[in-house]
């Protein structure tokens, strides 16, 4: 982000995308909130006490990748659920409507986890849903780690879930950091159930593919904001 602030703090129509991200949450609702804190944690629990002060905070010491993060929220999770949903700060124009198919379609599925797919002309920079014959899920393979073939499907994961509680802190034990970045992936979790055979599901976002948009560079920033400007004058 060419930038010393958090990623999840820089604003998107005069908002942090934190608060944004959140605010569709509890749109959604969502009100038990736990929020990953890693780099630049003084700034983002200022941000949390002032818009969000009910979020609790799970503190990760050492960023060793998103299966790590959540990992460290475990233990802040309410002790009477049997679904956790996983969402990324930086995707500012993720709806509420989403979020709720994605929690009925995990429902209606009886999955052990439900992810939230998108198809882009190009899916640079996104992990991949691979599918099998039958058209199901069966992994997700991040840019860095795939194929020449498995760079050309054009499905990308949008970073959102709905776990099965139980399966999760089942397969988050079972993660390797083997990888091309030496990081414990939360995206490896759904290759572990699907070959153990548990179902999977997947929702394919039916808006526009700016609404998975994940925000990493300045570049995105301000596309998000454009965005965000024209979802406003359409509902004026």
């Amino acid at each position: 982000m060419k930038s010393p602030l958090p990623k999840v703090l820089h604003r998107v129509g005069g908002r942090t995308m934190l608060d944004r991200v959140l605010g569709m949450l509890e749109r959604a609702g969502i009100e038990d909130l736990v929020v990953v804190v890693g780099f630049g944690r003084a700034a983002v629990e200022a941000e949390l006490a002032a818009t969000h002060p009910r979020a609790r905070i799970a503190i990760q010491e050492e960023q060793l990748g998103t299966g790590h993060a959540v990992r460290c929220a475990l233990p802040l999770l309410s002790g009477g659920a049997d679904a956790v949903g996983i969402f990324s700060g930086d995707t500012p124009l993720l709806r509420p409507a989403t979020v709720r198919e994605l929690a009925a379609e995990h429902r209606r599925r009886g999955a052990a986890a439900t992810l939230l797919t998108a198809e882009l002309e190009d899916p640079t920079g996104y992990g991949r849903v691979l599918r099998g014959p039958d058209g199901l899920v069966t992994r997700i393979v991040e840019q860095k780690d795939a194929s020449p073939e498995e760079l050309r499907v054009r499905e990308i994961n949008a970073g959102a879930y709905v776990y099965d509680l139980p399966a999760l802190r089942e397969s988050l034990v079972r993660l390797r950091d083997d990888n091309a970045q030496g990081e414990y992936y939360l995206t490896d979790t759904i290759g572990l159930l699907g070959a153990e055979g548990r179902p999977l599901a997947a929702v394919v976002a039916a808006g526009s593919a700016f609404e998975v948009l994940g925000v990493n560079t300045v570049e995105q920033l301000l596309q998000a904001e454009v965005v965000l400007h024209e979802r406003q004058q359409e509902s004026a």
